[in-house]
């Protein structure tokens, strides 16, 4: 039992370590976003990838320590969390206090790793929205309305504010 401990709690260190890396790019990407730096942000969101993936074959690992766990404690897997296993050690203090300060460690990096990318993602929304009005004012352009400027007969000439077909006069 207690090597699965041990196999636990270097698992969610691992796994911390991988969330604290992926917060620095995250808070990378901040700026990157800001800065509107498409190459930055695609090497950024590359880099984030390789990173998930690692997070990902660590949480198999965890999985995979907690049911060897759960199956030595002969507990429901489904219902065993970390926080029930800290509670389960309170006969072995230093190890509870281990597992507690890993499992604090982790829970404080992915609220970190959640609040910027919300940012991130809040961001870039207002980029998208930004780019939604210019969109909106470029095709507006073509549908200005008239001007009342009118030709000699008196007829209106169908001229559109802000669109001139006129060249540049010179003479004028």
């Amino acid at each position: 039992m207690a090597s699965l401990m041990e196999t636990l709690i270097e698992v969610l260190d691992k796994e911390n370590l991988e969330y604290e890396n992926l917060l620095k790019l995250s808070m990378k990407k901040t700026t990157v976003i800001v800065s509107e730096d498409l190459e930055e942000l695609a090497k950024i969101t590359d880099e984030e990838q390789i990173i998930v993936s690692r997070i990902n074959h660590l949480d198999h690992q965890r999985n995979e320590a907690i049911n060897d766990i759960a199956n030595v404690l002969n507990k429901d897997v489904a219902k065993l969390r970390v926080v029930d296993l800290i509670k389960m050690l309170a006969a072995r203090p230093e190890e509870q206090a281990r597992l507690a300060a890993v499992f604090d460690k982790l829970q404080a990096s992915v609220r970190g790793v959640k609040r910027v990318n919300e940012q991130n993602r809040e961001l870039i929304q207002s980029a998208l929205e930004m780019v939604q009005f210019n969109m909106n004012v470029l095709q507006s352009l073509n549908k200005a309305p008239e001007t009342a400027n009118y030709n000699k007969g008196a007829y209106n000439t169908g001229d559109v504010i802000g669109m001139s077909n006129k060249a540049f006069d010179a003479r004028q």
